[in-house]
C-alpha cells in the first residue's frame, strides 16, 4: 500500500487524477486522427467543411438534448446527413460548389439555434460549444478508441486513393479509383470524428484543429506524407501543450490547444521564410 502510494507521488501532478489521463489519452487519439483527415480536407479544397460539420453537431445536441437520447448520438447522425448534403449540394452546383459548405452551415446554425431555446438545460449545450475534454465519460473515450481505430486503418487501407482525390477526382476517376466509394467513406469518418471532437474541444473550435495543423505543416513539409506527419506532431504538442498548460494556469483546454497550434503555424511560417532566404542566397 505504501509502494503505491510512493508511486503515485512520483507521478507528475498531472497524472495523479484519472480525468486528466483519460484526457491526455483521448486528446491524443483525437488530434491524430484529426490530422489526417484535415490534411485530405485541406488538399480537397474544403477546409471550411469542419465549420459547417461542427455548426450542424449542435443541432444534434439540441435534438439528442430535446428527445432524451445521448447528445452525441445525435451528433453524429446530424453531421453525417449534413457531410452527404455537401457533397450533394457540391456536385449539383459546379463552378460554385464551395457554396454548399455555407448553405449547410447556415442551416446547422439556423436549427441550432431554434432548437436551443428549447432545451431545458443550458449548461448540457453550453458545454458542446467550447468542448469539456477533461470531463469526459469512460463511454465517451471508448467511443473515441474505437473511432480512433477504424480512421486510421480506413486511412492507411485507402492511402493511396485520398491522394488522387484530394488533387484531382477526374484523374482519380480516370484511373480506376472508386471516387464515389472512397468519397463515402471519407465523408462518413469525417462527420463521426467532428461529432466526437465537437463534444471534447467543442463545436466552436474543432474547426480550427481540422486546418491550423495542416497549414502549419504545409509551410515546410516537402510531399504530401511528410505533411500528414508533420500535422499529427503540431496537433499532438499542440494538444499536450494544451492540457498541460491548461490545468496548471486554469485555462480552458479547447482554447489553449488551438492557440498552441496558431504559435506552431506562425513559427513554421518563420522557418519556411528562413529557409526561402537562405536558398535564394545561395542561388545568387
Amino acid at each position: 500500500m505504501r509502494n503505491t502510494e510512493k508511486e503515485v507521488r512520483r507521478m507528475p501532478e498531472i497524472l495523479q487524477y484519472t480525468y486528466m489521463q483519460r484526457a491526455l489519452f483521448v486528446g491524443l487519439l483525437l488530434s491524430v486522427i484529426v490530422a489526417c483527415l484535415g490534411t485530405v480536407m485541406v488538399h480537397k479544397r474544403l477546409s471550411l467543411i469542419g465549420d459547417a460539420l461542427s455548426h450542424s453537431s449542435l443541432a444534434g445536441v439540441a435534438l439528442g438534448l430535446l428527445m432524451g437520447f445521448n447528445p452525441i448520438v445525435g451528433a453524429m447522425s446530424v453531421c453525417i446527413i449534413a457531410a452527404f448534403s455537401i457533397e450533394v449540394i457540391r456536385k449539383k452546383l459546379g463552378n460554385h460548389s464551395e457554396l454548399a459548405v455555407a448553405i449547410v452551415m447556415s442551416t446547422g446554425i439556423g436549427l441550432a439555434g431554434v432548437m436551443s431555446g428549447f432545451v431545458k438545460s443550458s449548461a448540457d449545450f453550453n458545454s458542446f460549444l467550447f468542448g469539456s475534454i477533461v470531463a469526459i465519460s469512460s463511454f465517451e473515450a471508448r467511443l473515441v478508441m474505437i473511432l480512433s481505430v477504424i480512421v486510421l486503418l480506413a486511412f492507411i487501407l485507402l492511402y493511396k486513393e485520398l491522394f488522387y482525390i484530394s488533387f484531382d477526382e477526374q484523374a482519380a476517376s480516370i484511373s480506376g479509383v472508386p471516387v464515389g466509394t472512397v468519397n463515402a467513406i471519407f465523408t462518413i469518418l469525417t462527420a463521426v470524428t467532428v461529432s466526437i471532437a465537437a463534444r471534447t474541444v467543442g463545436a466552436l473550435i474543432v474547426s480550427s484543429l481540422l486546418v491550423v495543423p495542416v497549414a502549419a505543416a504545409m509551410s515546410i513539409a516537402r510531399s504530401y506524407r511528410t505533411t500528414v506527419l508533420w500535422a499529427a506532431f503540431v496537433s499532438v504538442c499542440s494538444t499536450i501543450g494544451g492540457l498541460v498548460l491548461s490545468f496548471y494556469l486554469g485555462l480552458k483546454p479547447g482554447g489553449t490547444i488551438v492557440l498552441i497550434s496558431v504559435a506552431f503555424f506562425l513559427i513554421f511560417r518563420c522557418i519556411a521564410f528562413f529557409r526561402g532566404r537562405s536558398t535564394s542566397s545561395k542561388g545568387a
